[in-house]
């Protein structure tokens, strides 16, 4: 009788199929990002049509977000200049 080493199969647990992943990115409403930029609702709306601003994005009919993240980056540009 030959003993075959054993090999380890080609299961894999859950946490090998999922690579390591960045959290979700951070969603702001209009209240926060008047109080983070320190422009009203309709600046920020002017801005947005003009290109000057970072778009939201709609979630549902009365529900409108920023991406954390291009609201930080629109801010360090801004304070950059």
């Amino acid at each position: 009788m030959t003993a075959h080493p054993k090999t380890r199969e080609a299961s894999a647990t859950s946490a090998e199929l999922t690579p390591a992943s960045a959290p979700p990115p951070r969603l702001l409403r209009l209240p926060e990002v008047m109080d983070r930029v320190g422009l009203r609702r309709s600046a920020i709306y002017q801005r947005m049509s003009e290109g000057r601003f970072p778009k939201c994005r709609s979630l549902g009919p009365k529900c409108s977000v920023w991406v954390e993240a291009e609201i930080d980056a629109w801010i360090h540009s801004v304070t950059r200049s």
